[in-house]
C-alpha cells in the first residue's frame, strides 16, 4: 500500500505541473483578450467539457465525474482569467 501512495502522490504532483500550465494559457488569454466580457465563452466550456469527457471515456475511466471534475477546473480558471484581466487594465 505505501507505494501505491506513493505512486498517487507523484501522480497529484505531475496533475499540479500540468494545471499550472493550463492556468499558464489562462495568463496568456487575459492578456489577449480586448474586452472582459469575452474571457467567459459558454459554447467553448462546453467543447472543451464534452472533449474531455470522450477522452475520458476512450481511456476507460468514468466520464461523468471527469466531466464533473472539468466543470469545477474551467469555473476556476474562468475566476482566475476575471482576476489576472481585471489586475491588467486596472
Amino acid at each position: 500500500m505505501t507505494e501505491v501512495r506513493m505512486g498517487v502522490d507523484a501522480v497529484d504532483r505531475e496533475l499540479v505541473q500540468l494545471l499550472k500550465r493550463r492556468f499558464g494559457y489562462m495568463d496568456a488569454a487575459a492578456r489577449i483578450k480586448p474586452e472582459r466580457g469575452l474571457v467567459r465563452d459558454e459554447p467553448r466550456k462546453a467543447q472543451v467539457i464534452e472533449n474531455v469527457r470522450r477522452h475520458a471515456a476512450e481511456a476507460g475511466i468514468p466520464d461523468q465525474p471527469i466531466a464533473d471534475l472539468w466543470d469545477r477546473l474551467i469555473e476556476a480558471s474562468i475566476a482566475y482569467e476575471f482576476e489576472k484581466f481585471d489586475r491588467m487594465r486596472g
